[in-house]
């Protein structure tokens, strides 16, 4: 495994993972836990911020503390299925700024197409949390990363619940520097390009329309 690519083995995060997975877990049982998921991922994924000194006044003194420093944060989901994550983060991180990007596959070159893209003013300030269930191919994680730093992102984390290690290595290869956040790392892909065992489509179980 390489240093860039985490895979959060939190006793947690690996029991939510694995009801996600059931066949019989219904759509709202699936987008609360997906959301509890992201909440508890985000919490592994920003332990390296950096931190700052500073002192707050209590009901019964001066105390010395520490606040997040540097870059502030956004988060941006890849529609759709990265929707269902955003909540969970923002509970978590109340004061992020929340953009969207959203891609389709050409059916000629099946090629990723954006189709819409929607970000803080101020981006390249930012660190971003890219958001999307599942990474598969890496194909639209790996475009979504690119249109982000055509934007001005200059700090970018890739957060999935599932990867496959065919998108993983298509992340190393066209972005070797930005990290990846997953809750597991199944085996590899079908010949559909369906993550295997995985958990279905991710979009259609959290919006129920499988």
């Amino acid at each position: 495994m390489d240093p860039k690519t985490h895979v959060l083995d939190h006793p947690l995060i690996q029991h939510k993972v694995a009801i996600l997975r059931k066949q019989q877990t219904g759509a709202k049982e699936f987008r609360e836990i997906v959301s509890e998921i992201a909440m508890l991922m985000c919490y592994e994924a920003t332990r390296d911020l950096p931190l700052q000194k500073a002192r707050v006044d209590t009901p019964l003194g001066r105390a010395q503390v520490q606040v997040l420093a540097g870059r502030k944060l956004a988060v941006v989901p890849i529609l759709r299925a990265g929707l269902g994550m955003v909540d969970g983060i923002l509970d978590l991180i109340p004061a992020a700024k929340v953009g969207h990007i959203g891609l389709y596959r050409d059916p000629e070159t099946l090629r990723p197409v954006e189709y819409y893209c929607k970000l803080p003013a101020d981006v390249e300030q930012r660190e971003v949390l890219l958001l999307d269930p599942m990474l598969a191919t890496g194909g639209s994680a790996s475009a979504a990363i690119g249109f982000l730093k055509e934007r001005g992102a200059k700090s970018i984390r890739l957060l999935h619940i599932i990867a496959a290690p065919e998108g993983v290595a298509r992340i190393r290869q066209d972005h070797p520097e930005v990290p990846i956040y997953c809750a597991a790392l199944d085996e590899g892909l079908n010949e559909h390009g369906y993550i295997v065992p995985g958990l279905g489509d991710a979009g259609d179980r959290i919006f129920g329309t499988w």
